[in-house]
């Protein structure tokens, strides 16, 4: 994704980076459960984090897949003894920088230009928010499931030979946690695609052979990557 140089990720990581408070995590480490106290914000230096919720009969959603230079920032600013929204988890090994929660509003407070550049940010937030909740509900499950290949070409594909390349492994479980669908109704969506030739699946990583397909099918607006992607 593109990320302006006057960001809020960019001023905090200036003001607060220090190579001794950077923590180096395995795939698999899990960084807040939901409804856990609120202690930190973090900035994803590198790597793959994942933030979902996990349905009271165990169904795990994932709303997010953030990757390198993303800000984490999960729940309600400016409350007394505030709690996670979601879990956060990393994919892949990855290097994350925690910043105290009390200093992270008190740096937004103090400084206007981190409060224009975090206002922006949260406005980027709501409309990316805005626009997967209008593909879910408006296309179905197979839809969804169209407009989080494409998402996911934003924020992830490499160009190649073969088409598009989302260079991020995915099992089938983990893109029906995205979409909010069963693997069951992902993995009928996805042979009818490979049938049809508009991807190929390859040691966990999928390739769009016919982006244009997707987008038809969903009526694909072409917004910026900043507001269409899985971030």
């Amino acid at each position: 994704m593109i990320k302006s140089n006057f960001s809020i990720y960019r001023l905090l990581e200036q003001f607060f980076l220090k190579p001794d408070h950077i923590l180096k995590l395995k795939a698999g480490s899990v960084l807040f459960q939901e409804k856990d106290s609120v202690e930190y914000v973090y900035l994803l230096l590198s790597g793959t984090v994942a933030l979902g919720r996990v349905h009271m009969r165990g169904k795990d959603f994932i709303l997010k897949i953030l990757d390198n230079s993303e800000m984490i920032v999960e729940y309600q600013l400016f409350q007394h003894n505030p709690h996670y929204q979601f879990y956060g988890k990393t994919l892949s090994d990855s290097e994350i920088l925690p910043i105290k929660r009390e200093q992270f509003e008190e740096f937004i407070m103090n400084d206007p230009n981190a409060m224009n550049a975090f206002i922006s940010w949260l406005s980027t937030s709501y409309l990316k928010a805005q626009m997967k909740c209008q593909d879910l509900i408006m296309n179905g499950k197979k839809g969804g499931l169209y407009s989080i290949l494409i998402r996911l070409c934003n924020t992830y594909g490499v160009m190649t030979e073969d088409g598009i390349l989302i260079d991020l492994p995915l099992t089938h479980q983990e893109l029906a946690n995205l979409t909010f669908g069963t693997r069951e109704v992902i993995q009928r969506a996805l042979k009818e695609l490979r049938e049809k030739d508009v991807i190929s699946y390859d040691q966990q990583k999928f390739t769009i052979k016919k982006i244009k397909y997707l987008k038809e099918e969903v009526d694909c607006q072409n917004c910026p990557f900043e507001i269409c992607g899985v971030n």
